[in-house]
Order: C-alpha cells, then structure tokens, then sequence
C-alpha cells in the first residue's frame, strides 16, 4: 500500500502580493485536506533557482517526513519536466520543476530513490493556459501523493541519474587565499559564505577579507555579540557555515556584499576598520 503523508512542505518564488500561494494551498486543501501545509518560505527571489535550491538544501534537514512541494520555475509552460523524486525509501517526496531547485536538497538527503515524469494527468488540473503549472501540476500532485496515489500512477519513470544537477559553488585554493562565495544574505544582512569552518582553521583568528576591491579584516567571534564594536566578524552560523557579521547591524549593506559575490579569505593582516574624521570647529 502507497504511504499517505500528513505534511506537505511549501516553498516557492510567488511572493505574497498576489493570489499565488492561497491559490495553491486552496488546491492542497481541497484535495488532500488532512495534509498540514508548512511554508517554508515564498520569498525566493523571482526566478532565482540557485536561490531557491539553497534554501531548499539549508533546510531540508529539518522538514518534516511527507511531500515538500518547490516550485521556481522560470521555464514553466517549456519543454522542462516536472518531475516527483522520492528519497529515503519513501518517507519523503519532492515535487517540482526539474530545473536543479530539487537537486542540492535530494543529494543531502541521500540521493533519488525512484523518479518520475509528471506525464498522467489524470492527477492534474484542468489548465486554462501552461502558466501556473503550481496550481495545476504540482500542487495536485503533492495532494494526491498525500491522499496515498501509487508514486509510479504519477507519470512515467525516468532514470534518477538523467534529473538536472543543482549547481552549488565550491571554494577552491589559490596559493595562501582561499576563494569563496556569499551564498545567501539574510534579513539581518549576515552574508553566509561557502566556507566550513575547518577550511580556515590554518589562517588564525583575524582573517584578512577581500572582494570588489575592497579590504576588511574579519574576526573569528563565536556570536554576534563578540563581535568588537565597528569590526566584522566572522561567526559560524546556524548552519555551520561561516558567516560575515556585523553586531547589531547589516555586514551586507556596511560591506556592499551581495550573494554571489566572490570573497576571498587569508591569513592575519593588521586590522582595517572605518575612521572618521572631524575638523574642529
């Protein structure tokens, strides 16, 4: 017998000025609704696969058993699949676009089990156009699979190995720097970087920071709050990934990083912190 799920976990791109999300929990709720729908967030930027497929795999360590239902697709109404991916021998099914947002998520869980080809649409919606293949693909397919719907009625199998990959920046040596990435900013504007804390372990406790031409020297700190008033510090983050942090105040906009920005981290350096300068009167 197919496993009935209890909880469906729903990220996306739609934002929360338009109908989108309660339209899709409207659809959840009507065909599966026993299931509780847990919105992990629908602040994704528009678009960005890369970002959601990040915040898919900080998470996903944390959902719950069930369906998780991602949906940024900027190739909807394409020739791109939609695809259902089970994981862990069925305690779990991620449902979207195979356009690598599922990918990262998938691997950290262990890999694809079985995958299909969301093809049967005898479990979709009546579509009025190929737009918002949320409403009318995946949101019913997340229901049905909750409702207990055999994974392979879903469509046809495909072979896990042929799913896009997600593209997930590593950091790379170059001779004593070691180049990283800001993977994600926060609504602090703590910048998370791609960094294990063992990859600077040899480079001390003030860490000589660069990007866009500019230089700051960060400061290993165990919480914000160690942070030496107007330093950067460099904290692990909640997600044992290193972060660079300002007390009480946004690194982001102080420091003009963004994700995607390329860091590059070395040894020491003498510390370099604003100063300004007042003429007397």
């Amino acid at each position: 017998m197919a496993p009935r799920y209890d909880t469906i976990t729903f990220l996306s791109d739609y934002g929360t000025d338009d109908e989108f999300v309660g339209v899709v929990h409207s659809v959840l709720r009507s065909l599966a609704p026993h299931a509780h729908v847990v919105d992990l967030t629908h602040g994704v930027p528009p678009h960005d696969v890369r970002a959601g497929a990040l915040t898919l795999a900080r998470s996903v360590q944390y959902v719950a058993p069930g369906v998780v239902l991602a949906i940024v697709d900027p190739g909807v109404g394409t020739a791109r699949r939609g695809v259902a991916i089970e994981v862990l021998d069925g305690q779990a099914v991620f449902v979207g676009p195979d356009n690598g947002l599922l990918a990262p998520a998938v691997a950290m869980v262990g890999g694809a089990g079985r995958a299909v080809s969301l093809t049967n649409d005898e479990h979709h919606l009546p579509a009025p156009g190929p737009t918002f293949a949320g409403r009318d693909v995946f949101a019913p397919v997340a229901a049905h699979l909750a409702n207990g719907v055999p994974f392979d009625e879903l469509g046809e199998a495909v072979d896990p190995s042929s799913l896009l990959p997600g593209v997930v920046p590593l950091t790379r040596q170059e001779d004593d720097r070691l180049v990283a990435e800001v993977l994600w900013v926060d609504r602090y504007g703590n910048c998370q970087l791609n960094v294990d804390p063992d990859e600077v372990e040899g480079l001390g406790e003030r860490i000589l920071l660069r990007w866009k031409g500019s230089t700051r020297t960060g400061v290993r700190s165990q919480t914000y709050g160690d942070i030496p008033g107007g330093q950067v510090g460099l904290v692990v983050d909640s997600y044992g990934l290193l972060s660079v942090c300002v007390d009480r105040s946004s690194a982001a906009d102080e420091l003009g990083l963004a994700a995607g920005d390329e860091v590059t981290l070395e040894a020491g350096g003498p510390m370099v912190t604003p100063v300004e300068l007042r003429t007397g009167a």
